[in-house]
């Protein structure tokens, strides 16, 4: 018999919100009828929490879809607050029930239970607001230098904007990434680099929403490589648009600037993983660096820091990246560095520098708690020797 993903996804949900149930309303010591409302809370929380990862929204209306998406990725980030921090609790308790029986009278375990209880569904409501405010508002530009040991002069001050996992999709439409665009603009880039995940959607339901990407503008144009996202919703059609809308696509392959008479060379690669769907989108940052021409240095865009070793190993000086979100909200930020070499900020490895963005919007939850999202801008600069 087929299992159905949906029901089992359902079915775990029901388990961690039955658990949070369990541990917190008894303490919280609410009314009947606060009881029951709390109760009903959290079981719409269990139905709605995998829905939006389950149900295939594109087979919805978009309206239908979009009401889905925005109930589905809220109760998902109200969730995981609330177990993240109930199981903390329950660690404190156990903590407190030692120092107890070590010394008897030392702690009102009763009033701890209570107040501990108070204390996470507080903690959790805040953390939603300011996480919530946090991934909604206009990403800040963030400023970082790229020392270059022998920089020509023509080459001090050269500036990257990057933007990185938009995820333009049920939750992040035309405005959003209006307003990013103009923010862009404004900083008058001698070039823009896009490092993968802008979409997170079919382009059916995405085309006009992403129209903002051909107003784009910088002195050198726009590059974009595919991250993991694109590929989940039919890369072939992403990779057209992308070229429609006048961004350089570049597919393990490069293009070589002319800038006040020097070179510089952009590189590019599809994603890490994108030998998963189809060998002709295996990742090859050897293939990127290829060129006949002298160059003073090369620059990767690569989806995720995992690239790194194999860019540095190409002699590649510079790689951009995204992909992790800097963890996008605590606590999952501490998971990141079980898949990638680098969470978020500026690195070294041998030659190369990689700059890994936390991301110009977000994905699933619209929450950043603890891991901003940007808008980087990257300035070439000669090293001190």
């Amino acid at each position: 018999m087929r299992r159905n993903p949906l029901l089992i996804a359902i079915a775990v949900s029901l388990l961690l919100h039955g658990y949070i149930a369990w541990r917190l309303l008894p303490a919280l010591a609410l009314p009947p009828h606060g009881f029951a409302l709390a109760l009903l809370l959290l079981l719409a929380s269990a139905v709605l929490t995998p829905a939006p990862l389950l149900i295939r929204l594109r087979h919805l209306s978009e309206r239908a879809s979009d009401t889905l998406a925005w109930t589905g990725y809220l109760a998902m980030g109200v969730f995981s607050g609330l177990l993240v921090l109930t199981f903390a609790r329950d660690v404190v308790l156990m903590l407190a029930m030692i120092l107890q029986w070590l010394r008897p009278g030392s702690i009102d375990i009763d009033a701890l239970h209570r107040d501990s209880a108070v204390a996470v569904i507080v903690l959790t409501a805040f953390v939603s607001l300011v996480g919530f405010w946090n991934a909604r508002r206009l990403a800040k530009v963030v400023d970082v230098d790229l020392p270059i040991a022998g920089l020509p002069p023509a080459l001090s001050g050269f500036t990257i904007v990057q933007l990185s996992d938009i995820h333009v999709g049920p939750t992040i439409k035309h405005g959003y990434l209006d307003a990013i665009v103009r923010r862009v603009n404004s900083l008058d880039a001698d070039l823009v680099a896009l490092t993968g995940d802008i979409v997170d959607g079919h382009i059916d339901r995405l085309r006009r929403h992403v129209a903002p990407l051909s107003e784009l503008r910088s002195r050198h144009g726009s590059y974009y490589v595919t991250g993991n996202h694109e590929y989940y919703h039919g890369v072939d059609a992403w990779l057209h648009e992308g070229r429609r809308l006048g961004l350089r696509v570049l597919l393990n392959e490069n293009e070589v600037l002319e800038h006040d008479g020097e070179r510089l060379l952009v590189g590019g690669v599809t994603d890490y993983n994108g030998h998963q769907f189809g060998d002709a989108h295996r990742s090859d940052p050897l293939a990127a660096a290829s060129s006949s021409d002298t160059v003073a240095l090369k620059l990767l865009l690569a989806h995720q820091p995992r690239s790194a070793k194999a860019a540095a190993d190409a002699g590649f000086d510079v790689q951009l990246s995204g992909h992790t979100h800097g963890g996008q909200f605590w606590p999952w930020n501490l998971f990141v560095p079980m898949q990638q070499p680098f969470v978020a900020g500026l690195h070294r490895l041998k030659n190369l520098w990689v700059y890994t963005s936390r991301g110009t919007g977000y994905w699933g939850p619209p929450l950043r708690f603890g891991a901003p999202s940007e808008i980087t801008r990257l300035r070439l600069v000669p090293a001190n020797d």
